[in-house]
């Protein structure tokens, strides 16, 4: 299995690495309260090594989503999201940011996130995390963040980086990167390759045909920019479901 990176949508990705398949905050379905699908969704491997989940926010852990993935595979989450997961009947192990555990060969280290993770607004605080995965290659998976000075230490040599780059609304609060943030991010990060995630998949219900251009514009304005401001960095744009392999590791 070549190590390679399948972005399923939003903020959920295939990371297939150093013969380990994990899968982050893993979010299918066609519609999640208020928010529908507008991408496909692929198909996901029956045979998972572990899931990964930033935080508890329901763009990021959805239960009814769990229900359908390998009952077998471990759950790692940021601190807080075990009290939503308890009935999940999974393994689940809580990391905080500088935690670092080993599953099927390959190292999972949790890193800072600048971004309220509680599961709602009147639930108790709860931080966000980002994990850096990795084998002969790392891969930075940022969940949903700022921009902040530490990404500058988060690894050498990044084979990839996943950056949240917009979201699923028409505007941005505090705790998100907007394609300028994204990229300029990449000057601190130095990845080989950097593949834009948390945009283009859900929309509230009705705005399709007024805020369509969200499902496109992002991503390519994350592209442009980062091509002026890390130009050594590949940007890859994806459909959802497309492999796209790390450099050196096969087709």
């Amino acid at each position: 299995m070549s190590d390679r990176l399948t972005w399923l949508g939003h903020a959920t990705v295939l990371v297939e690495l150093g013969g380990a398949r994990l899968l982050t905050d893993p979010v299918l379905r066609s519609r999640v309260a208020h928010l529908r699908r507008h991408a496909a969704r692929p198909v996901v491997p029956d045979r998972l090594d572990a899931i990964l989940i930033s935080h508890a926010h329901h763009d990021h852990l959805d239960l009814p989503t769990l229900r359908g993935l390998d009952p077998d595979a471990p759950v790692v989450a940021a601190p807080g999201a075990a009290r939503v997961l308890r009935r999940s009947g999974r393994d689940v192990r809580e990391v905080a940011p500088g935690a670092e555990l080993e599953l099927a060969g390959v190292r999972v280290r949790a890193v800072p996130a600048v971004h309220d993770g509680r599961r709602s607004p009147l639930a108790p605080p709860a931080p966000a995390v980002g994990f850096v995965v990795a084998a002969e290659r790392s891969v930075y998976f940022a969940g949903d963040t700022e921009m902040f000075d530490g990404m500058a230490e988060l690894g050498a040599s990044l084979a990839a980086a996943l950056l949240p780059i917009w979201g699923w609304g028409t505007r941005l609060g505090s705790g998100h990167m907007d394609p300028d943030a994204a990229a300029r991010a990449l000057t601190l990060l130095r990845p080989a390759l950097a593949v834009p995630i948390h945009w283009g998949t859900y929309l509230p219900l009705g705005l399709r045909r007024r805020h369509g251009r969200l499902l496109r514009d992002p991503a390519h304005a994350f592209a442009a920019r980062a091509a002026e401001l890390a130009p050594q960095v590949r940007v890859a744009v994806p459909r959802p479901g497309e492999p796209v392999a790390l450099a050196g590791s096969g087709p």
